[in-house]
């Protein structure tokens, strides 16, 4: 199976060559080029299987150009080494009748990010194999909180590769700058960026288009790549968490084979709820896919209108994960829904990076409307989602999740549909442990540290501490550098040289 990038200028031999460059050279996303399926025989054999095994019957379908072999080793590597807390990797609770939670978060970092992240290091190291790359491989990460301590755990002290992440100084959360600038191991680097996320996500895209800093890592023995969900190798791995969810329900029995399920996820960049359209093609039976967003609302104002304006004012909010205002993965949906067409989307893409907005035309409109429904929470809701979570359903969630049960209420409320719904959980809530202990301890939270309370919300629920995120605090810090986004590409360089 080749792959191809959105914008139609370049194709890859296969899903090896895809996953080691992880961006196209003309600016575009690498897509399979076609979606496979899942026959209902498969579907059927799959229900019997644990996570482990339906990653691989998942994955084998798009990694053509892999081995079972190695496919087999690279999610044995993340799913069978002892790193998830939880036996089923990514199990769903029972929120209420109808509804269920899967929990995304029980890897080492607490975040969804680890089911793609603890498979791509293995994908990219065998990929780098299979292509006879001889180079060093440079992982460059923009990340709004989870996916920089993902992604650093995972490659960490990997052979043959090393990683430098990027934060916004003051954009993500006290637990999320402390896990990422204590991160143990030889060939990582951290540094803050003076601005938001998109400030640090375009830092890195102009790095990696960059001719003369190409130039420059080759004669180091150097080439780049990514773990940002624009790698191909990292958004695969998610689409089978959907898959799962959906054999759950049916193993279960609150769904039937042949009733779908619909789906609510949180998102920012696009691409956990991107991986739920792409089940969604291969065969999982999902209706309706509901994207959740916060108070930067911008694709809930494209899903509702069709046109996508980044101009706007960026707020930083409560679920910080998802404050962002470019949505990186959307290209690979319009690409999609346009029949595989790049110049409409290479048009729509040159007109947000010249005007900062762009408007799909009236058939594309319709079609993501067909297919998502979109609103967001404020967050005065957002804590009030927390507060009467626990307080109806005893169950402690954090504001990502908190984001997308609110939401699915305001669906709820205003469609009537009551088809058996997933809603995606991306964080423990320890993660942004002040915020809920805010939400259900009001003024008993105040004058406390993060850390402490961390422990003052652990004496209250009687929910105990993950275990990745205990004695943080006394962790000593690593990585103090901060740069402004116009030298990104200069720390860099100098990173280099510290890195084994």
């Amino acid at each position: 199976m080749k792959y191809q990038s959105t914008r139609g200028q370049y194709w890859c031999a296969g899903a090896a060559q895809a996953i080691k460059m992880g961006l196209s050279p003309d600016g575009g996303l690498f897509v399979p080029e076609s979606i496979p399926t899942l026959s209902a025989e498969s579907l059927e054999n799959m229900r019997g299987m644990d996570y482990p095994a339906r990653a691989c019957t998942v994955l084998s379908a798009y990694l053509k150009d892999f081995t079972s072999s190695e496919i087999e080793h690279c999610v044995s590597e993340a799913y069978l080494s002892g790193r998830f807390d939880h036996p089923a990797i990514a199990p769903l609770h029972r929120l209420e009748a109808g509804v269920h939670v899967q929990e995304l978060w029980h890897g080492p970092t607490c975040a969804f990010k680890d089911m793609a992240l603890q498979v791509l290091p293995h994908l990219l190291t065998t990929s780098i194999v299979k292509t006879g790359e001889d180079s060093r491989i440079l992982i460059l990460v923009a990340t709004s909180g989870d996916t920089g301590k993902a992604a650093l755990e995972g490659f960490r002290d990997v052979a043959g590769t090393s990683i430098i992440v990027f934060f916004p100084e003051d954009g993500v959360s006290e637990v999320q700058k402390r896990q990422m600038v204590t991160q143990e191991g030889e060939n990582v680097f951290v540094a803050a960026v003076q601005g938001n996320f998109d400030d640090a996500q375009n830092g890195v895209k102009n790095i990696f288009a960059d001719r003369k800093m190409e130039e420059t890592l080759q004669h180091r023995g150097i080439k780049l790549s990514s773990a940002n969900s624009i790698n191909w190798g990292r958004l695969a791995p998610q689409i089978v968490y959907y898959a799962s969810a959906y054999l759950d329900l049916l193993e279960t029995g609150e769904i039937k084979p042949g009733e779908a399920m619909n789906v609510v996820v949180p998102t920012g960049n696009f691409g956990n709820i991107l991986a739920a359209f792409y089940a969604r093609c291969m065969g999982i039976h999902i209706g309706r896919l509901v994207c959740a967003s916060n108070a930067n609302n911008v694709l809930t104002d494209f899903i509702q209108t069709g046109s996508y304006d980044r101009m706007r004012h960026f707020h930083k909010t409560l679920s910080p994960s998802m404050d962002i205002l470019i949505s990186s993965n959307l290209e690979r949906l319009l690409f999609e829904l346009t029949g595989r067409d790049a110049r409409p989307v290479s048009t729509w893409m040159e007109e947000l990076k010249l005007k900062g907005r762009y408007t799909v035309d009236q058939q594309t409109r319709q079609q993501v409307q067909d297919l998502f429904w979109a609103d967001y929470s404020t967050d005065d809701e957002t804590l009030e989602t927390i507060t009467s979570t626990w307080n109806d359903n005893h169950y402690l969630v954090d504001t990502h999740t908190a984001v997308a049960i609110n939401v699915y209420r305001k669906y709820l409320a205003r469609t009537g549909d009551a088809t058996p719904t997933v809603i995606a959980s991306t964080a423990s809530p320890y993660k942004f442990g002040g915020s809920a202990a805010r939400a259900l301890l009001g003024d008993r939270a105040a004058g406390y540290n993060e850390f402490d309370i961390l422990q003052l919300l652990q004496d209250f629920t009687k929910v105990p501490i993950p275990q990745a995120l205990r004695g943080l605090e006394s962790k000593p810090v690593r990585f103090q550098q901060s740069t402004a986004k116009e030298k990104m590409g200069e720390l860099v360089l100098a990173a280099l040289d510290s890195l084994a």
